[in-house]
């Protein structure tokens, strides 16, 4: 899932820890109010995330499990700015190949899509994961293959679910069994 409407939006957020409103945290409740079954929580670490996961892991006696990969991209030096305050050719080359073309001391879309791999092997059951839009695409290249490029024509709105299913022992790959906003 991702994490309810920040405080802060149409920014290139990133690392900046920037709390959501309280109806993107209320949003996020209502999504997941709709899932049969929760086993467990996890969340990034940053609080836009982790109090959408507290919000909806309360109420079923669940705890969060806080995992910092699941933060999203670093934009590094761009971290809070509007995108159109970003020089612009810059932008394009990132958005055309975030790899070889990262914010000025921000992280490889390579170093994202790797860190989430990562947390995805360990993964249980009926897991509700609450991240950001960039590692929810990280999720879908390492699991489904897409390149950069692709995971960009995945709409993913704030409090959206994102269903995937992982078979535990094979290689990470993915069933896409959902997608809700």
């Amino acid at each position: 899932m991702r994490h309810g409407a920040p405080a802060l939006t149409g920014r290139l957020l990133g690392h900046l820890d920037c709390p959501a409103t309280d109806m993107g945290i209320a949003a996020c409740r209502a999504a997941a109010d709709g899932l049969a079954t929760v086993a467990a929580v996890v969340s990034s670490d940053l609080i836009r995330a982790s109090a959408c996961a507290a919000a909806i892991a309360e109420p079923r006696g669940l705890d969060v499990h806080i995992d910092a990969r699941w933060r999203e991209l670093d934009f590094g030096a761009w971290g809070g700015l509007f995108a159109d305050t970003v020089d612009r050719d810059a932008l394009g080359r990132f958005w055309a190949d975030p790899d070889a073309a990262p914010p000025p001391g921000g992280e490889r879309w390579s170093a994202l899509v790797a860190r989430v791999s990562a947390a995805l092997a360990e993964l249980r059951t009926d897991t509700l994961v609450v991240t950001h839009a960039g590692a929810m695409r990280a999720a879908l290249a390492a699991l489904c293959g897409f390149d950069a490029r692709q995971v960009w024509a995945f709409d993913l709105p704030y409090a959206a679910l994102l269903t995937l299913s992982l078979w535990p022992g094979e290689p990470p790959r993915a069933q896409v069994s959902g997608l809700r906003a």
